[in-house]
């Protein structure tokens, strides 16, 4: 004989056969630990974690954008499975080009006879890192104590990737207060000849990390003197020597010039340690002589002061009106220079005059 089935409903929510008993402990189900969103990388394993507490003990089911989500209960071949605890653990994340199946928002679903408890929703999220840059850093060329500024783009990815640097193969020590690295950009206050070398752009997320092009700094230095001409003072018909020495890169070059633009025509030679020298000086060659040190970064001079020194002497004549030999002292400042007749004539008759 079968027995009727009466349903009696309690409180107008839940309804049971006359076969079923309500045992006086039982409680619907609820989340005790709801799923957290995720970002994972392609090809890895992956949990979301979902309970329940309930009695009888709620059974778990998950579902996908409302859709029910099928585990190894329902194919022993799938990828995912639903653990003893009831959260949903993938063995790898299958991500394609055209197939995404496993990325979407969530939700874990107890269920007792009770009831029913439906957890937060949880994305899950498939971490990307394109290989091209967005922006591939530029070579730079700066010189000593100037700032220089190289900026880059990493490539897209999810989520969005940091960004570090490298200098000739090796991580940038970014403790120093010269440099500084926001966002994309790479920047160095004041210059060293040290920081001069090839550096890359690193993107990094949880897929891995991407490197860019190479990109060199270049560290140029103004020319500075390492000798500077001296001040000289030379007689009538001697020779004057100018040193000078630069150093800078690119290498400076040297050339002179005399304050008035002209060095000694046919007198003056620079030799290859840039020294100038000037033979059989004469008056005319006194004056300020400066050294130019010039490279593609920059210009200095450096100047030093030829005097030529008076050279005295005795000069020898006659007299006109007279046989007789005389002499007086003279001073000249070049042997070209003649002395009119008055001038010996007067330093004859008032000596006082030398």
């Amino acid at each position: 004989m079968f027995a009727e089935f009466v349903h009696v409903c309690l409180f107008g929510l839940i309804c049971l056969s006359s076969g079923s008993r309500l045992r006086q402990d039982d409680f619907p189900p609820r989340i005790i630990e709801h799923p957290s969103d995720l970002i994972v990388s392609k090809g890895e394993p992956a949990t979301l974690n979902c309970k329940a507490e309930g009695r009888p003990v709620p059974t778990i089911e998950w579902y996908k954008g409302g859709e029910r989500v099928e585990t190894d209960k329902d194919d022993p071949r799938s990828h995912r499975m639903l653990l003893p605890t009831g959260s949903l653990f993938f063995l790898r994340i299958v991500h394609g080009r055209k197939s995404r199946p496993d990325e979407g928002v969530y939700v874990c679903v107890a269920r007792n006879y009770l009831g029913e408890a439906v957890s937060h929703n949880a994305s899950l999220e498939v971490a990307i890192l394109r290989d091209d840059f967005r922006q591939n850093p530029s070579d730079v060329m700066v010189a000593v104590g100037e700032p220089a500024v190289m900026e880059c783009q990493p490539p897209r990815g999810h989520p969005e990737p940091t960004i570090s640097w490298k200098k000739d193969g090796s991580p940038l020590d970014d403790r120093d207060e010269r440099i500084t690295i926001r966002g994309g950009k790479l920047m160095i206050t004041y210059t060293r000849k040290n920081d001069a070398g090839k550096y890359v752009c690193v993107g990094t997320n949880m897929v891995g990390e991407r490197e860019s092009e190479v990109a060199e700094l270049t560290v140029l230095e103004r020319p500075s003197f390492v000798k500077r001409p001296s001040n000289l003072a030379v007689t009538i018909e001697d020779s004057a020597e100018f040193n000078c020495e630069a150093r800078g890169d690119p290498v400076p070059t040297l050339r002179w010039r005399k304050d008035d633009g002209e060095l000694p025509k046919s007198r003056y030679e620079i030799r290859d340690d840039h020294t100038l020298k000037i033979r059989k000086v004469m008056a005319g060659d006194m004056g300020s002589y400066t050294c130019v040190a010039e490279n593609m970064v920059g210009k200095t001079e450096a100047s030093a002061t030829l005097t030529v020194q008076v050279v005295s002497g005795k000069l020898k004549f006659y007299w006109p009106s007279s046989n007789h030999r005389y002499s007086c002292d003279w001073i000249i400042s070049s042997p070209s220079l003649s002395i009119p007749f008055h001038i010996c004539q007067q330093i004859i008759l008032q000596p006082s005059l030398v």
